[in-house]
């Protein structure tokens, strides 16, 4: 596998793909959204920022889900060790990115998010010059997570057993800035297949325009 050198960027995203799909029983990201797969619709949200480098990690079913990354014109990592859970993937995503990165980007695949809700997340942690920015609704927090470059070393050193980025989030409580939505797709989380119909019908339903679609 060629190596993956780290490169200066203002805004890196980091899109963790590389899940079993287990309880979807079909890849995640090869899922149809809005007339193309679910990995290509994501990538070209985040192109519109636009990201400066956006690492899509792959895992189970790579093969199978490279070709969609390549033709949309992100890089993308394997995580040999997926089956460990998302934390290995946060940190193979965070090695591809330089301490110098500005602003870095971590979302699920399987937590779609409209370009207009990624924009304004990175605009409110730039403007407040956070070192976490999150979005909320109602009081809960969603996703994706916004972080500092300077918690790349941290994201490099996630593990499961400690509990992930949760644990980068508890030790930094003080310092995470919420940012509130009036629309519940900043929740948006897809598991099973109900879970897809229900995120379709709510995404491309009523909240359409909201979120920028």
């Amino acid at each position: 596998m060629p190596v993956i050198r780290p490169v200066r960027v203002a805004l890196g995203a980091i899109l963790l793909a590389g899940g079993e799909s287990t309880r979807m029983g079909t890849p995640k990201p090869l899922l149809n959204w809005d007339g193309r797969t679910l990995i290509e619709y994501q990538i070209a949200q985040l192109q519109r920022l636009p990201a400066d480098r956006i690492v899509v990690v792959l895992g189970a079913r790579a093969d199978e889900v490279r070709p969609f990354v390549h033709r949309a014109g992100a890089l993308a990592v394997i995580n040999e060790l997926y089956a460990e859970g998302r934390a290995s993937s946060v940190r193979v995503g965070a090695a591809a990115l330089n301490e110098e990165t500005e602003t870095v980007i971590v979302l699920n695949v399987d937590q779609p998010r409209p370009y207009a809700v990624i924009k304004r997340l990175v605009d409110e942690h730039r403007r407040a010059k956070s070192l976490i920015t999150v979005p909320a609704y109602q009081g809960e927090r969603g996703h994706p997570l916004i972080a500092d470059g300077s918690l790349l070393p941290e994201l490099r050193e996630v593990r499961e057993s400690t509990h992930g980025l949760r644990a980068v989030l508890q030790r930094h409580e003080a310092e995470v800035v919420e940012v509130e939505f009036d629309t519940p797709v900043v929740l948006l989380d897809m598991n099973r297949p109900e879970d897809y119909e229900t995120a379709r019908a709510s995404y491309f339903g009523q909240h359409t325009t909201e979120v920028g679609r």
